[in-house]
């Protein structure tokens, strides 16, 4: 059975049949009850709150049964028509406040991701030779990706020894520390960028942090994490190179003098990425099998 998740603001609770309208950017509104509502608890679909303290105007739909071949989660605006996270969700929110979307929450394993090669770009559970895909571990951070980014293949970085992109939106390791729920949006800041070499391709990992974490205002740059999040950096690093060892493959490498870079850097990452992105849909660039919807 489909259920709908719809995100709620801190600010306006849900307590059983209301649901938050908060537009795509702005200010949080009033809380609106309806009929509809009411029906869509008798039909079962399952209504989740959180405590983020910015979510845009989305519904976040689930198809089919979470850990099966079929599991979607599709993404609605407020007419109930379907859009892309990856397309149509704004990246830029001023003051170097960018969305984020939580592909994998924290402490869990089942590898979920905005599938880039279907209609609206759903985040389903990635598969090899059919078979679903768990990290051999938990991660230890929510992990996701920054709308309209894209890890162009064609574009050798000449930071980073001429790698080439990995033809993915740009990766975010969001340090917070309560765990995100599957397709949530939220306020980030970035704070530093890892440049993982995956199999030969440059794959971005900016670190960032949600606006909403009790530590957001004292972290602004890459030395603010060593100080309040002491060893993150690090384990962030370690996680990421050794993840695919269980499995037989040789561990990943790190450009950048194996160092993670500071905000300009992971700015200018993010720039960069997003003029892709543009080039992309577009169609300067082929976009190959990716979705463009």
């Amino acid at each position: 059975m489909a259920a709908t998740r719809v995100i709620a603001s801190a600010s306006h609770a849900i307590s059983g049949t209301g649901l938050s309208r908060v537009p795509l950017m702005g200010k949080p509104q009033s809380l609106s009850f309806s009929l509809k509502n009411n029906r869509l608890l008798t039909q079962k679909r399952r209504l989740f709150s959180c405590s983020a303290i910015y979510n845009p105007q989305i519904q976040t739909q689930e198809d089919g049964q979470l850990e099966t071949l079929d599991y979607r989660v599709f993404f609605l605006d407020n007419s109930g028509k379907k859009i892309s996270p990856w397309h149509d969700i704004p990246l830029h929110l001023g003051d170097g406040v960018f969305n984020f979307i939580a592909e994998i929450p924290k402490e869990s394993s089942a590898k979920m991701e905005v599938a880039t090669d279907e209609l609206f770009t759903p985040i389903k559970q990635d598969t090899k030779k059919g078979k679903l895909r768990y990290y051999p571990y938990n991660i230890n951070w929510n992990y996701g990706l920054l709308p309209q980014t894209w890890e162009d293949p064609s574009f050798a970085n000449a930071d980073v020894d001429g790698a080439f992109g990995d033809n993915d939106p740009v990766d975010v390791v969001e340090i917070g520390d309560r765990q995100a729920k599957i397709g949530e949006v939220l306020k980030v800041k970035p704070l530093a960028a890892l440049a993982m070499i995956d199999e030969g391709e440059l794959d971005w990992k900016i670190i960032a942090i949600s606006l909403d974490d009790p530590r957001a205002s004292l972290v602004n740059d890459v030395d603010d994490v060593e100080k309040h999040f002491p060893g993150t950096l690090t384990a962030i690093r370690e996680w990421f190179r050794d993840y695919k060892i269980p499995d037989g493959k040789p561990a990943n490498n790190f450009g950048l003098g194996n160092k993670p870079a500071n905000k300009d850097f992971a700015l200018k990452v993010i720039t960069e990425t997003n003029e892709s992105w543009a080039k992309l849909v577009k169609r300067s660039i082929p976009a190959g099998e990716l979705s463009l919807v």
